[in-house]
């Protein structure tokens, strides 16, 4: 697997305070993302948090989301997700994000986590797109 992942926690935020997470283009509706398990992810049980795993998945999906939006800012709607397996300390957790559709105003897709060649989550999510007009003094609606 080519290494052309670019680090998108630079800039002092939640994910890079938890680790940091990688993200790369495969096509223009498919992309992945990974992180690697450190001891500050581990729950009490000694497995990954499953805040960790959601946070890992938002954050993977919500750039993929951001990318084909034409890098307009996207807010997480909807995220459904299904906790299938553990991972633990030192383990490579890849994530895997594919656009099903993209309309003016949101992103729909579908995406999984796999780590030592077995699939650990899924989720299905919609991302707003946010409209970068600024809004009228009037208000929202009228």
């Amino acid at each position: 697997m080519p290494e052309n992942f670019e680090q998108l926690s630079l800039k002092p935020g939640f994910i890079k305070h938890n680790g940091g997470l990688l993200f790369k283009e495969i096509s223009k509706t498919e992309y992945e993302f990974k992180t690697t398990v450190k001891e500050i992810h581990l729950n009490a049980s000694g497995i990954t948090h499953g805040g960790y795993i959601a946070s890992i998945i938002d954050a993977g999906a919500g750039t993929a989301a951001h990318r084909v939006a034409d890098n307009i800012p996207c807010v997480t709607i909807s995220l459904d997700i299904k906790f299938i397996a553990p991972t633990k300390l030192n383990d490579e957790i890849i994530g895997f994000a594919k656009i099903q559709k993209k309309t003016k105003t949101l992103v729909f897709l579908i995406c999984h986590l796999q780590s030592n060649g077995k699939i650990i989550a899924s989720a299905s999510g919609v991302w707003k797109v946010l409209n970068t007009n600024p809004i009228p003094k009037s208000g929202f609606g009228g």
